[in-house]
């Protein structure tokens, strides 16, 4: 896709999602024109001539044949219509006709759709916690909240999605939603190991915003404690928990 009016248009669709003000550009036509033009990826889903979702990746160093996806964005028309999905494997067969085999991209922890989405539905696997990755972004999603990111890589020639890994009754609670609606910490020792995500962390943004601040920095801090004591994700439950595992004994992770 590479019509100006056509990027513009998605760059509008973009722009209302996150800034909730269609008129301010969120990444410019300009840029997409030139990724376009320059072999990258840019798309769009539409219901009719009226476009519903967009998605913009480009290409890291040569060598790892990997595609970075920056941004997908489903407008309110194109909601609960299976839309992001749909550009995620559209995304996928492209990537994998330019001869990459891995897509990797960044998103917010704390979103427990988002985190369901990728890593159960599509099988993404995290590899780093990234501190806030992109800074102060005061946008419509983000509020003022630190941009912390989850690192993911999505293997092209696995099959798409998993079973998310058991959640055995002996698994050890690192952090839970508390009576307050905040994070409860508990232990962080064990060899499976859940992390709770608040349900809907955009609206507590807005409701309480001190609340939401309050699970960024318990999450941050219980997943990057686990990862750095040697576990790895298995999964993300359907009811807004991290699973993590511990490698045996004599095996790295």
């Amino acid at each position: 896709m590479s019509g100006l009016a056509e990027l513009e248009a998605l760059d509008r669709l973009l722009a209302g999602i996150w800034q909730g003000d269609a008129e301010g550009p969120l990444l410019t036509t300009e840029l997409l024109r030139a990724l376009a033009k320059s072999g990258n990826y840019v798309a769009g889903a539409y219901d009719g001539a009226t476009p519903v979702g967009a998605a913009v990746a480009f290409f890291s160093a040569p060598a790892n044949r990997e595609l970075h996806s920056h941004i997908t964005g489903v407008g309110p028309a194109g909601a609960g219509r299976g839309v992001g999905y749909a550009l995620k494997l559209h995304q996928r067969a492209w990537a994998l006709r330019q001869g990459a085999t891995v897509i990797s991209w960044t998103f917010d922890p704390l979103v427990a759709r988002n985190a369901y989405f990728n890593l159960a539905k599509l099988g993404a696997v995290p590899a780093e916690y990234l501190p806030n990755f992109y800074g102060a972004m005061h946008d419509r999603i983000n509020g003022d909240d630190d941009s912390d990111r989850l690192l993911v890589y999505w293997d092209l020639l696995a099959p798409a999605g998993r079973p998310c890994h058991a959640r055995p009754d002996t698994a050890t609670v690192a952090l839970r939603r508390g009576p307050d609606g905040g994070p409860l910490p508990g232990s962080l020792h064990g060899q499976t190991v859940l992390v709770a995500v608040p349900e809907d962390v955009e609206a507590l943004r807005r409701a309480a915003a001190d609340v939401a601040g309050r699970w960024r920095v318990a999450v941050r801090d219980a997943l990057t404690a686990l990862l750095g004591d040697g576990l790895r994700f298995a999964g993300f439950d359907r009811a807004g928990w991290y699973v993590l595992t511990r490698a045996p004994a004599g095996r790295r992770p």
